[in-house]
C-alpha cells in the first residue's frame, strides 16, 4: 500500500542555504582584519625604527628588491586572508549540515505522523471485519437438523458444482470422530461446498452487510477440504494488515489459466513464473523483511502457501477457466501471489 505523503509538510531545502539570514561580518574576519592592522603596525614601526628606508637606499636594492620587499609585507596578509575564508567556509558548511539535519528530522517526523494517522484511521474497520469473521467462525458447528434444512434449499438448485472433488464414504474412522448413529461421520454427510460459495468466501465478505459473503465464509469453514485453507489466509491477511498491506491495493498482472492449471500439475521456475505478478515494491519489501524478522509470521505465511498449494490443486482438477480466472481475484489469491513472490515460490 504507498503511502499517501502530504506536500504541503515538506520542506523548502532551497531556504537552508539563502544567505539572507547570515551576517556580513563575523568574528572571523574581525579577527583576521585584526591581525592584518597589526601585522602592518608592526612593519611601520619597524621600518621607522630601524630606519630600514635609509639601509635600503645605501644598499640600492634594484626592482629585484623592492619585489621582495612587497612580497615580505603583503604575503603573511595574503595568508591570514586565505586561513579567514577557510573558516568562514567551514563554519557555513557546518551550520548548513545542522540545518539540512533539522530539517529531515522534520520531514521523518512529518511522515511518521502521517503513516500513524492513516494506519489508525483504517486499522479500526479491518478489525472490526475481522471480530465479525471470528464471530462466525465459532458458530461453525451447526446442528444436523440446521445442516438438512440447509441442504434442502440447496439441493434445489440442480446446476450446483462442488468446488473439491467429491471423496468417497470410508468405513475406517477413528474413534475420536463425531459420528450419527449409523456410524457416517457428519462431515461427510454436509453438501459439498459449490465453486461460487468458495470463490466468495476465498475473497472474504466485502462489508458487514455483505450476507452472501458471511454465509459463504460460513459454508467454507465448515467444509474439511477448504476450511483449513480459508482459515490460513484469514490469518495471513490479519498479519499483513498489522504492516498497512491490504490486498484489495495490490494489482497483479494476470496470469492465465493454463499457467495457474501448470501450478496445480505440480510445475515449477519459469513455466509458472507469471503467478508471481505482484509488482508492488513497498509491499514485496515489507513482506520479505517481515519474513525474515518475524518467526510467527514466517510460519504462518508457509501454513497458508501449502494449503492453498493442496486445496487449489483439487480445485482445478473439475474448475473450468473462467472459475479459475475468478478465484485468482480474490483476495486469498493475492495474499498468495505476494508471498509465493517473496518465498520464491514460482522460481
Amino acid at each position: 500500500m504507498q503511502d499517501k505523503y502530504d506536500p504541503s509538510a515538506e520542506l523548502d531545502l532551497a531556504s537552508l542555504s539563502s544567505p539572507k539570514d547570515k551576517p556580513t561580518i563575523t568574528v572571523i574576519e574581525v579577527i583576521a582584519l585584526s591581525l592584518s592592522l597589526l601585522w602592518l603596525v608592526a612593519l611601520i614601526f619597524l621600518f621607522f625604527a630601524l630606519d630600514l628606508g635609509g639601509t635600503l637606499a645605501q644598499s640600492g636594492a634594484g626592482g629585484l628588491g623592492v619585489i621582495m620587499i612587497l612580497l615580505a609585507v603583503f604575503l603573511p596578509i595574503a595568508f591570514i586572508w586565505v586561513a579567514a575564508s577557510v573558516a568562514r567556509t567551514a563554519r557555513v558548511m557546518r551550520d548548513e549540515a545542522d540545518r539540512l539535519q533539522g530539517a529531515i528530522v522534520a520531514m521523518r517526523e512529518t511522515i511518521v505522523h502521517q503513516n500513524r494517522n492513516v494506519s489508525q484511521g483504517v486499522k479500526p474497520e479491518v478489525e472490526k471485519k475481522i471480530d465479525e469473521i471470528a464471530q462466525v467462525a465459532k458458530h461453525t458447528e451447526t446442528a444436523l437438523v440446521s445442516f438438512a434444512s440447509r441442504r434442502g434449499m440447496d439441493t434445489v438448485q440442480s446446476d450446483r458444482k462442488s468446488a473439491m472433488p467429491t471423496p468417497t464414504l470410508s468405513n475406517a474412522r477413528t474413534d475420536d470422530q463425531k459420528t450419527l448413529a449409523l456410524g457416517i461421520p457428519a462431515e461427510d454427510l454436509r453438501e459439498p461446498i459449490s465453486v461460487s460459495e468458495f470463490i466468495r468466501a476465498a475473497n472474504f465478505p466485502e462489508t458487514t452487510e455483505d450476507r452472501e459473503g458471511f454465509r459463504a465464509l460460513r459454508l467454507a469453514l465448515e467444509d474439511r477440504n477448504v476450511g483449513p485453507m480459508i482459515r490460513s489466509a484469514q490469518d495471513v491477511l490479519t498479519l499483513l494488515s498489522e504492516d498497512g498491506i491490504y490486498t484489495d491495493d495490490l494489482r497483479p498482472d494476470r496470469a492465465k489459466p493454463e499457467v495457474w492449471r501448470r501450478f496445480a500439475d505440480g510445475e515449477r521456475g519459469r513455466a509458472v513464473s507469471a503467478l508471481g505478478g505482484i509488482r508492488d515494491r513497498s509491499c514485496l519489501a515489507l513482506t520479505a523483511a517481515r519474513m525474515k524478522s518475524d518467526p510467527i509470521f514466517r510460519d504462518t505465511a508457509h501454513h497458508f502457501l501449502r494449503h492453498f498449494d493442496k486445496t487449489f490443486s483439487a480445485f482445478a482438477e473439475q474448475a473450468t477457466d473462467e472459475e479459475i480466472s475468478k478465484l485468482a481475484e480474490t483476495r486469498s489469491a493475492r495474499a498468495f501471489m505476494l508471498l509465493g513472490r517473496v518465498t520464491r515460490t514460482f522460481e
